[in-house]
């Protein structure tokens, strides 16, 4: 196994625009809402989840509005999930332009996590009203919140890139993911706050990458401190999983024009 070929990469970057472009336009070609898509699911999810776990089971927010509270976690969650989804399928749907001409395939998944930035600079917009409409200010914590994006793409892109070779492979995984998405939703610190998992548990809830990922994000967003034990945690593994997902996806990547 040799190494990746960030150079390479690199004289294929046009490719890159092209293809999460095409990806893009695929997904909101002859939709009604168009981008709207992007702000109505977290929205709608932020809705149910206020009603349910903020009004009826009333979970602790760490002292925030529920629903921002809610749709901060949501938003790295979103774009994670969709991001991990799209790639995990990326490369089957791809079939077509993998067998006729050749490029890094690396660059398939790592489209279909670059066109899931746009849903998210959208929804982001929502975060901000909501912001305004419940007078939470902007603090100098703020600022990580673009450190915290870039965790979410590397753990996004570690996890699609394994599950896309492993999908040209083994297509069951296209019917487990869904699955394991929804199973995956309710270990991450989405709808409850990372304060009610005991200290001495927090690197071990950590080893969920998206654990660290979202409580850094929404504490970013509020105006606090994160848990660093948790926050770090996460991103050590993150990054082990983008290392060991890349190093197989070039392991088997020379065996997908024979089977997609």
């Amino acid at each position: 196994m040799t190494a990746l070929h960030w150079g390479e990469l690199w004289e294929y970057r046009e490719l890159l625009y092209f293809l999460v472009w095409r990806d893009v336009k695929v997904r909101y070609k002859q939709a009604v809402l168009g981008a709207g898509w992007a702000v109505l699911q977290p929205t709608m999810a932020m809705v149910i989840f206020t009603v349910i776990f903020g009004r009826l089971v009333k979970l602790p927010t760490d002292g925030s509005p529920y629903p921002v509270f809610v749709y901060a976690g949501l938003l790295p969650w979103t774009f994670f999930s969709n991001a991990v989804t799209n790639s995990a399928n990326s490369l089957v749907n791809s079939a077509n332009l993998i067998t006729k001409v050749y490029f890094p395939r690396v660059l398939v998944p790592l489209a279909s996590v670059g066109a899931g930035l746009v849903d998210f600079a959208v929804a982001f917009l929502l975060l901000i009203v909501l912001l305004v409409w419940y007078h939470i200010p902007i603090t100098p914590w703020f600022a990580l919140v673009p450190v915290f994006l870039v965790l979410t793409i590397i753990a996004a892109l570690g996890v699609g890139t394994v599950l896309s070779a492993l999908t040209v492979n083994y297509r069951d995984f296209r019917y487990v993911l869904p699955f394991a998405i929804q199973v995956w939703l309710y270990a991450t610190p989405v709808t409850y706050a990372s304060s009610v998992v005991p200290a001495r548990y927090r690197v071990l809830f950590g080893l969920n990458p998206m654990a660290g990922v979202v409580e850094g994000f929404r504490s970013a967003v509020l105006g606090r401190p994160p848990l660093w034990t948790l926050v770090e945690t996460s991103a050590v593994v993150s990054v082990a999983i983008l290392v060991l997902g890349l190093a197989y996806f070039q392991r088997v990547e020379r065996t997908f024009v024979d089977v997609v």
